[in-house]
């Protein structure tokens, strides 16, 4: 059996390639220009096949074979590369995998760059992604199925929490609406008349229990997605974060609704873990990026951050 390429070979091939000379690869591997030479031509040997064209020409060219094994050689090196990273970020405590649940109204601009950070910054560690809403983000967190949660708090936890940011939540309908057609603020009793669309908890925290309900006649949905379409199709009211609908908003497919009892909710976000398990280097990093990231995004929301407290309701 013929001897397979050795890691310093394939980086001498590549070093080669990239400067254009053996003597200004030795340079840069900082070898003798001889050791180079031979690294190539033991290369060649092992292989049964010619890499560079030597003569008739003033530097080493790559032959088409060459071009083609290139590639590998540059595979290859990265594959090795993250196996040598991902073990030295184990012997220094970094987590083989970090497992975190984010609510479904975290918005999901800020989700997708915190995620493209975090691959580039931790390429050796895995992610397991849940997305849920109210109760079920604190209940992966509590069960121990999430290292990290990231959404609002329903009732009473014993977790860990940091405030990162907030989502603003508005009463909204479509222009043909009957509320929509109301002059502000519009009275309870008028609300009471319309199905209200209400996403509920899948958790047990909040069981028995409504939060923001004024409507006699409710649809129970078990998801934000499927209550935006059904109230762009006017099949009942309700409230949604600004950042999924301000598209809505600012073309006339959906309107903010002027309400009595409330016009827009300011609900904190927060990152939890348990407070029995202290969160290890990618789950801190995440931590730090949710609350930066979140922070530019604020503040391209309109209104001002005011202290409300939690606010648990999904009206």
């Amino acid at each position: 059996m013929q001897p397979n390429p050795t890691l310093d070979q394939l980086q001498i091939l590549v070093a080669v390639a990239d400067t254009g000379s053996f003597s200004a690869a030795g340079r840069k591997l900082n070898r003798a220009q001889s050791v180079v030479s031979y690294g190539i031509s033991n290369l060649e040997a092992q292989l049964g096949l010619k890499l560079f064209e030597r003569e008739g020409v003033r530097e080493p060219q790559l032959t088409d074979v060459g071009k083609a094994m290139l590639e590998d050689a540059r595979r290859m090196i990265g594959v090795l590369q993250r196996i040598r990273s991902r073990a030295d970020g184990y012997r220094q405590g970094l987590e083989a995998e970090v497992a975190m649940s984010v609510d479904v109204t975290l918005p999901s601009p800020v989700l997708v760059r915190v995620l493209k950070a975090f691959e580039a910054q931790f390429p050796a560690v895995m992610l397991r992604l849940h997305i849920g809403s109210l109760g079920l983000t604190v209940d992966h967190v509590v069960s121990g199925q999430a290292d990290l949660g990231f959404g609002g708090l329903i009732g009473e936890a014993d977790v860990n929490l940091q405030r990162i940011g907030f989502t603003s939540l508005v009463p909204a309908a479509a222009p043909d609406h009957p509320l929509a057609k109301l002059p502000g603020p519009i009275a309870v009793e008028d609300l009471r008349e319309h199905i209200q669309l209400v996403v509920s908890d899948q958790s047990e925290r909040t069981r028995g229990r409504d939060y923001g309900v004024f409507a006699y006649r409710t649809w129970r949905l078990t998801d934000v997605r499927t209550k935006h379409a059904l109230m762009r199709e006017c099949l009942g009211w309700g409230g949604l974060p600004r950042w999924l609908i301000a598209d809505d908003l600012a073309s006339g497919r959906l309107v903010e609704l002027d309400l009595e009892p409330y016009r827009e909710v300011r609900s904190p976000l927060y990152a939890m873990h348990r407070t029995d398990r202290s969160p290890k280097p990618a789950a801190s990093w995440l931590i730090d990026e949710f609350k930066r990231q979140l922070g530019c995004f604020n503040e391209m929301e309109p209104g001002v951050w005011t202290e409300e407290g939690p606010e648990t309701s999904r009206p």
